[in-house]
């Protein structure tokens, strides 16, 4: 897992800025990967979430709770519950929804804005920014959500959870974790 987090964070580390445009699904290991770039512009039919965080993983970069604190990263991961593209950007969890139709152009729109200022100021602004989160434990956050994540697919609900899509198969075994929730249908 290490190895994937190593390759999300090449967001992270670039020198230049990132942007995300978002269509469609965002979740699992997807938002660890979309959640490390700079600016996140999600179409307004997307969906981020973690679901398994109901059994079978953990956030491994850790990125929920710099991106809209505490309380909220709470919220969103102890129920797994998917969030809407509007939501997301409401709660802090990207940066802006705007119609699918748009996407595309919006995010290249606010590419050519940034590629105005000097390559220079990009990179202390980006690393000035991330080096913020970066003393704020950053890390070590990131260290322990791969480690935990490692740890949840071996509890013993992790290997109940291996067992079943083993048994009926790894589609029939997530829809009956997360039908009850009533979401990710």
């Amino acid at each position: 897992m290490g190895r994937f987090v190593d390759t999300y964070m090449k967001l992270w580390y670039a020198r230049k800025p990132v942007i995300a445009a978002v269509q469609g699904w965002c979740i699992g290991g997807g938002t660890d990967l979309v959640l490390c770039a700079d600016m996140i512009v999600a179409g307004e039919g997307a969906t981020f979430g973690y679901p398994p965080s109901r059994v079978w993983g953990t956030p491994t970069t850790a990125m929920w709770v710099y991106r809209m604190g505490l309380e909220r990263a709470k919220r969103w991961l102890l129920t797994g519950d998917a969030i809407p593209a509007k939501t997301a950007a409401e709660i802090g969890l990207i940066l802006e929804t705007v119609p699918d139709a748009e996407l595309a152009e919006h995010a290249f729109a606010l590419a050519r804005r940034m590629a105005q200022v000097p390559v220079n100021q990009l990179v202390m602004l980006k690393l000035l920014c991330n080096q913020t989160v970066e003393n704020m434990g950053f890390a070590s956050s990131r260290t322990l959500g791969v480690l935990f994540d490692g740890i949840a697919r071996h509890t013993q609900e992790g290997l109940d959870f291996v067992a079943r899509a083993g048994d009926v198969g790894f589609r029939q075994a997530v829809r009956e974790r997360d039908d009850p929730f009533g979401d990710y249908g």
